[in-house]
């Protein structure tokens, strides 16, 4: 038996969350769509919306249904001011919320902006078989969420273990 595992290339939908940004300056969407692309995966697909809990809903309620979606990555609206509405849009699509993405996110952003990563709201979670993750706007978040966490995660070689190899059973019920 062969106890190598090898990496397997994912379908990943790339949303960014702004009343403001464009395909020209989003600067996030750009850094997670050449993320995605180095590390072997594909893009599914890459949109903007508005800061507008239904818009991101949509958005995110087709992709999921998708079967050759794997994960979307969202990047934009997880603050605190009013019109910052992404978890509030993604909570509800959720069938199992991980915890631990935005608690060591978190962690791993205090490094970098102290006590400034408590304005985060990241989050994750599994929604109808397909993995969620919801990154601040900034640049700089997007590099850490993708190179220090999401990227291992999506990685079928990781040991001792990750989410890719979990995909056969998300939807087990």
């Amino acid at each position: 038996m062969n106890k190598e595992k090898k990496f397997i290339a994912l379908n990943i939908a790339v949303l960014t969350i702004s009343d403001s940004r464009t395909e020209v300056d989003d600067v996030s969407g750009k850094v997670l769509l050449e993320r995605v692309e180095k590390a072997g995966h594909q893009l599914f697909a890459k949109k903007i919306v508005k800061d507008d809990i239904y818009q991101i809903r949509a958005v995110i309620s087709n992709w999921i249904v998708e079967d050759a979606v794997n994960a979307v990555i969202t990047t934009g609206g997880t603050g605190v001011t009013g019109r910052d509405g992404t978890p509030e849009a993604v909570t509800p699509l959720l069938d199992k919320v991980l915890d631990g993405f935005g608690e060591v996110f978190r962690m791993l952003s205090y490094q970098n902006i102290k006590t400034s990563t408590m304005q985060s709201r990241a989050i994750a979670g599994v929604a109808n078989g397909t993995y969620i993750f919801c990154l601040p706007g900034s640049s700089g978040a997007c590099k850490t969420a993708w190179d220090d966490l999401i990227k291992e995660q999506l990685d079928f070689s990781t040991r001792p273990c990750n989410l890719v190899q979990l995909m056969p059973r998300l939807k087990e019920r």
